[in-house]
Formats: C-alpha cells, structure tokens, sequence
C-alpha cells in the first residue's frame, strides 16, 4: 500500500484477512542501515483497498494502530465484506479494470459511463511520486551512486546504503549528463503508470549510455527506460505481472545470475518492453517469464563495451522472495571495480550551486518519499 508503484490503483487483496498484524509506526533512523521510513514510502499510495474480511484487532508487537484507522486517518476509502474471489475472476478474464467503490445506496446507482471513469495512466504519475529535489543517504559511503527517482521503493535504497554506497537520489527527468563524471554507478528505480510519459529521461539516459562508460542498473519503469532509450518499445500488457511467485528464466550470465536457472521474483508491473528479433544493437535478452513470455531483463553485450542491466522485476522485495537479491551487490561490486581501475578519488558531495541552472537546490539526506 506504500509501494509508489501503486499510486492511482485499487488494491484487492486475495489474502481473506488483512490487518491483524497492524500498522508500525512509520520511521526510523538515517544512516548507513536505515532511510528513515520502516514501510515503502511515507504514506498510503493506492487510491482505495479492498479486502474480504478486514481485523479490527491487531495483535504485532510494534503496530501502533489498525488497518482501518490507518486508512482514515490517510483519506484512502476501503472496503469489506466483499467477495474478492469473485473480483479477481472478473480480472483475470479481462484484465485489469477501470472501478470504483460504492457502499449503501451509491451501490443501488446505475454505474457510470465508461467515459466518467478517471484513468490514471493518461497521467504522468512518476512525476507525482518522484522527489522534487536532490538529495543524500549515507555521504561517507565508499562508492558514489545516483537514482533516478521514478517512485523509488525505500528498500532499494536501503539495499545501497546497506551495501556501503553513498546514494543521491535526482528527480525522475534529471539530466544526469550535467554530473555524471562525479558518480561510480547510475541507478534507475520503479514508478508507477506508463512508461511513455517518461520520454524525456530516456533521452537523457541514451546520451548517458553513448557517453558513460561506468555500470547503469534499472528495475521495473528503470528497466523500461532503459529499453526505450536502446530503442525498444513499451506497451500495455492485458493482465500484468503482480505477485511474490514470478518464475523468470535467466538467458545470460552475469554476476551472481546464471543462465538456464529459473529465479522466483516479486512483480508489479502493468507495461512490458516489446520482445524484438533481433534485439538492438548491443543489446540482448537476460530473463524471460515462464508464464507468458514477457521479456524480465536486457543486458548489454558483453561486445558493446558497456556494463547495463534492466530487469523488471523487484530483486529487493522485502517480503521475499529474494532470489535475485544479490543483483545488487553484482552491481556495486562492477561499480567499484570500475572505480579501482580507473583510479578516480570518491567524488564529493555535490555541491547545490554547481548543479545544473533551474535545479539548484539544497540536498538534504531523508529518504526519498512522493511529495
């Protein structure tokens, strides 16, 4: 519910009881452990919920409130008492769904037309959940490494800064370009909605490939990015890829990935990149999903001198399953290899009047929440 990439949806849950663990409390420390939020982001980001059987009574050690009041206190609707066995059948049979909720005698009303439904995708929704402003985590980390901010997940940060890098998180059409000699290693995190509103940071991200030699990582709209400025094309799936249990098979070696394996991933994801024949030059498949054949990943060859990955599902789920976790510690480890052999000192922290006109800000070090 936290999770940015759901910004703008309606959440069935599947599981028949929701909340007896409870909500946390919402903070913790910032430092080279911790991004100050202990769920995904600081507030609820999906539109509404709904849920067969709600529990009024939480029963976890460290919840402070109840699901229900939770939601109340955020303005978010949800429901109970529905059969979502039934709405899941509906939306495996035609896909995901345009819906609203409606209780007492709003629920007796004729539905609407289909023209009065709001569509969130016609929206730049990673414009609402990225950072409006540069800022840092964990300064005195060893290699230096900037995100991209589409509506990044709080543990992806805090898999970097657990991993002993100093991360800057940029807003999501950043011009990277302008800094980028003053980085190891360029992240592109997840995000919400349709990744063609996102064209400009794929302009900006193909000159970076064609300029920058140093190791790029992208997960779910990241890694949909990168595929658009290699020049691949993004479109809508029927049903999407949602769940814990996302067999994907490995094509290529790299780092702790090895070809022929099947990994279970975490997905959520309503857009795929187009599977082409043959794959732009340079590039090449690295995970496909056995289920339907999506494509999961793209690589960069091994020939084209550059060090990119994409992958579109979440290697830092935090509630497993965590096949692919070490995805990366692969890609810090390229990242200070490539720092070592170049022998370039740390960068320093950037300093807000150099960075480019129109975006100089102070960069204070919180973690990255949708503003």
């Amino acid at each position: 519910m936290t999770d940015p990439s759901y910004r703008g949806q309606i959440l069935v849950f599947t599981t028949p009881l929701i909340g007896n663990y409870g909500v946390p409390l919402n903070k913790t420390a910032i430092d080279d452990k911790d991004v100050g939020v202990v769920l995904e982001s600081d507030k609820i980001q999906c539109s509404a919920v709904v849920v067969a059987d709600v529990a009024e009574k939480f029963s976890h050690h460290s919840a402070v409130e109840s699901l229900s009041s939770w939601c109340a206190r955020n303005g978010v609707p949800g429901i109970t008492g529905v059969d979502t066995r039934a709405i899941t059948t509906l939306l495996r049979d035609q896909g995901t769904t345009l819906g609203r909720l409606a209780v007492g005698p709003d629920a007796s009303l004729a539905s609407p037309s289909a023209e009065e439904y709001w569509d969130p995708t016609t929206e730049n929704l990673v414009a609402q959940a990225s950072t409006k402003a540069p800022f840092e985590l964990n300064p005195t980390g060893d290699v230096k490494i900037a995100v991209l901010d589409f509506g990044a997940k709080a543990n992806i940060l805090r898999a970097l800064v657990r991993r002993g890098a100093a991360v800057t998180v940029l807003p999501w059409n950043y011009d990277f370009n302008q800094i980028c000699d003053r980085y190891d290693g360029l992240f592109l995190s997840n995000g919400p909605g349709d990744p063609n509103h996102c064209m400009d940071a794929a302009m900006h991200l193909r000159r970076t490939m064609q300029e920058w030699d140093k190791p790029i990582f992208g997960i779910c709209m990241g890694h949909q990015v990168i595929g658009m400025a290699a020049g691949m094309e993004a479109y809508r799936m029927m049903f999407g890829n949602r769940g814990h249990n996302q067999p994907v098979l490995a094509l290529a070696s790299a780092g702790s990935i090895k070809a022929g394996r099947v990994y279970v991933t975490s997905q959520n994801h309503q857009y795929a990149l187009k599977l082409e024949d043959p794959f732009p030059a340079g590039w090449e498949p690295f995970f496909i999903n056995c289920n339907d054949s999506s494509v999961e990943g793209i690589k960069s060859t091994a020939e084209s001198g550059k060090k990119v990955w994409g992958v579109q599902f979440h290697p830092e789920s935090a509630g497993g399953p965590l096949d692919t976790i070490e995805m990366f510690t692969d890609f810090l480890a390229e990242c200070r290899a490539h720092k070592l052999q170049l022998n370039i000192p740390r960068a320093q922290p950037m300093d807000a009047a150099k960075v480019a006109p129109g975006l100089a800000h102070e960069i204070p070090q919180r973690v990255a929440v949708a503003a």
